[in-house]
């Protein structure tokens, strides 16, 4: 493909100038791949006496091309309760997600969500993602099934409840964990896909459950771990009420031990420095989810903080709470969140952290999240030029990095051209 082409090789830092070496740019470069995999990437006149004769050459250069984004924090359960009018989390919960989540006992329903999600995220330039499906094993089976027809980088649980929920929620404290084994057993490693142990969150298992989750962590260190940390004041007080044995929220998840490298905590609103250092310590990662904490009125996100301290840091759109699935969407609330503490995103450091720096967080960086050979041939196209608003406003810009600011702040599906993952095109823009 040959177009402008754009990737980070290390955090850019948070300046207006990214660090030295930090970004890799092409403006008339080339990415080639073969067998799903990147060869070379390149400068064209550089690269093209070196491709295959007989390689076929997509001309995209009015296109930027990036690699995949990456969404660290997603229900694909909530798809169909997003924008339910507002409520506070714990409200929102049993009003909407619980409700919600009891269709997808059905497996005919899950396998029909998992594909209209996966179409949403290929529609957004999302090409891997984490992803909470609800307590039933079916609903998990589903999704892995509809990722591995496609060939995608996803890694899925199922939710782990064994209290405060409804009946046909919530499952046996150890028959989910068996249940959790099995999935484990089919799909962790399978094709491009790997397993999050999820529990929900701490009010929603019994210690007996945690424990128990925390014995999957161990029995296999390749695991994923993600579940929710300090989202809301109410909950912090619930947590504070059922673990009264606990110093803080955090450390019921340290006693159970589901700290580690591979741990994900959405949210991390309402977290003091001390926690903050134990989950970096423990190489954890915080998934910042801007457009769900501004909808549920969570609270405004410390993100300059929490990287002062050395905290792993992802971006996500937590749907259905986020009102967005576009990683660009994310980008745009993240920035307003960030304004909103006096620390700005810029768009350096946003689209770093929507590629690379997920996938670092992640531990996935080996095989995506950069344009580089050996990687997964896992990239956006995206057209700068999509909407009439968006072209005025590029046709003024006098650089990349207003460029890329201005994506981030006007860009929204329109501008995703094509998707492709695994070497496949999944999504073309329809014109």
């Amino acid at each position: 493909m040959r177009a402008r082409i754009l990737s980070f090789n290390a955090d850019p830092g948070d300046g207006d100038t990214p660090l030295e070496g930090s970004v890799s740019y092409f403006a008339d470069g080339v990415l080639w791949w073969a067998e799903g995999v990147v060869q070379a990437v390149g400068d064209y006149t550089e690269l093209a006496p070196h491709l295959p004769a007989d390689a076929s050459v997509i001309d995209h250069r009015d296109k930027l091309v990036m690699p995949g984004f990456i969404d660290s924090h997603v229900h694909y359960v909530q798809l169909e309760i997003m924008a339910s009018y507002g409520r506070q989390l714990l409200d929102w919960l049993n009003e909407y997600t619980f409700p919600e989540e009891c269709r997808f006992a059905q497996r005919e329903h899950a396998e029909q969500m998992a594909d209209v999600f996966l179409d949403e995220l290929m529609r957004v330039g999302t090409t891997t993602a984490q992803v909470f499906c609800s307590s039933h094993p079916a609903s998990t089976d589903a999704f892995f099934s509809a990722a591995q027809r496609r060939d995608l980088c996803m890694l899925a649980g199922k939710v782990l409840m064994d209290r405060h929920a409804p009946e046909a929620l919530t499952d046996d404290t150890y028959g989910g964990i068996r249940d959790s084994e099995r999935l484990i057993s089919d799909w962790h490693g399978t094709a491009r896909l790997g397993y999050s142990v999820t529990p929900r969150f701490a009010p929603t298992s019994t210690r007996a459950q945690l424990d128990a989750a925390g014995g999957l962590l161990r029995n296999d260190p390749s695991l994923w771990l993600q579940t929710h940390l300090s989202e809301n004041l109410g909950e912090l007080d619930w947590v504070a009420e059922l673990f009264p044995g606990s110093r803080d929220y955090l450390a019921v998840y340290e006693e159970s031990g589901l700290v580690g490298p591979r741990s994900t905590f959405a949210h991390g609103i309402h977290l003091d420095d001390e926690m903050r250092t134990r989950l970096a310590e423990r190489g954890a990662n915080i998934a910042f989810c801007p457009s769900s904490n501004l909808f549920l009125g969570s609270g405004l996100f410390d993100r300059a903080g929490a990287r002062v301290q050395g905290l792993n840091l992802t971006l996500a759109s937590d749907i259905g709470a986020g009102t967005d699935l576009s990683g660009l969407a994310t980008l745009k609330a993240a920035y307003q969140v960030g304004q909103l503490r006096g620390t700005p995103l810029t768009a350096w450091a946003g689209f770093h952290d929507l590629t690379r720096g997920n996938a670092v967080s992640l531990s996935l960086d080996d095989r995506i999240g950069s344009l580089t050979p050996g990687r997964d041939a896992d990239f956006v196209v995206i057209d700068l030029f999509a909407s009439p608003l968006l072209a005025r406003r590029m046709g003024r810009t006098q650089s990349l990095a207003e460029e890329l600011f201005t994506l981030m702040m006007l860009g929204d599906d329109r501008a995703i051209y094509e998707t492709w993952a695994g070497g496949r095109l999944q999504h073309r823009r329809q014109t």
